[in-house]
């Protein structure tokens, strides 16, 4: 247990180090935006410095804007995944105050595609070991155990005024390369960790109880269990049916673990549910 939180913590810090890089040497650079609470404080930043007397760093604002959503997620989500996620927020500030910026490239088009790489790497190996990078995700997370409610209508409102405030304030050209850059790291995350907000796990177990337990202790998700039968050795057997969220994965994946190394787990991508999502 000990090693796997070390680990995590280890990826996390890689993860926000990853998206310090990215921002510093390729997106600030090139005025290229990222998405979600980076790409306001992105905004918001060089906004200020060019209006107004006012400098505020990027990594503070980025900070001060993910304190309201880790306050949500510890009352809505849970602990561990609010404290992982803030950790990486912290830890981004921190790299992107300590990492100069420099123009790696003067190609718009290298900046936005590498930044956009770079960028969605730290935000895949995150999101895979059980954290975020805050912000949207934080509240994705909210949403999901609130209600079914579809987080990509949200993330699109947001990204869509950040390319169009960037198109007004700094030209149509730079808005249309944050559109690059959006996609390149969109294509990136999902090939990490999956594209699908909602996944159906199906467990086969011989501990069905102890793990039916664990996984109400840890996720609030109702649960099927179907009896089974082992087609080779004809041995009884359970099988757990869970929908969970792309972000419950790697919770999921440790209780199974845990409780039973040798259960038989498929994951499947759900395209759509109908019903009360939150219990069975």
């Amino acid at each position: 247990m000990l090693w796997l939180q070390t680990k995590k913590i280890l990826i996390v810090v890689a993860g926000a180090l990853l998206n310090a890089i990215a921002m510093n040497l390729f997106l600030i650079p090139a005025n290229v935006y990222s998405s979600g609470f980076t790409g306001i404080a992105q905004l918001l930043s060089r906004v200020l410095s060019d209006h107004t007397p006012i400098h505020v760093s990027m990594g503070f604002l980025l900070l001060v804007l993910n304190i309201p959503v880790a306050i949500l997620g510890w009352m809505k989500v849970g602990r561990s995944f609010t404290i992982y996620s803030f950790l990486s927020v912290i830890l981004s500030s921190l790299f992107l105050s300590v990492i100069p910026i420099h123009k790696v490239s003067h190609d718009i088009l290298l900046n936005a595609v590498f930044g956009g790489v770079i960028l969605a790497v730290g935000v895949g190996i995150t999101l895979k070991w059980g954290a975020s990078t805050g912000g949207l995700d934080i509240i994705a997370m909210v949403l999901s155990r609130m209600k079914d409610k579809p987080v990509g209508t949200y993330m699109f409102i947001l990204n869509g005024i950040i390319i169009a405030t960037a198109g007004l304030l700094y030209g149509w050209e730079k808005a249309l390369y944050t559109l690059v850059t959006l996609y390149t790291s969109t294509r990136i995350i999902d090939a990490i960790h999956t594209r699908h907000e909602k996944l159906t796990a199906m467990i086969i177990t011989k501990k069905a109880d102890e793990l039916k337990k664990e996984i109400q202790n840890k996720l609030v998700r109702g649960i099927t269990m179907v009896p089974a039968k082992g087609a080779f050795s004809n041995e009884p057997r359970d099988m757990l049916m869970i929908v969970i969220t792309r972000y419950e994965l790697f919770d999921l994946e440790r209780i199974i673990k845990e409780v039973d190394p040798k259960a038989f787990t498929n994951i499947i991508e759900t395209a759509g549910i109908y019903g009360f999502f939150r219990k069975d």
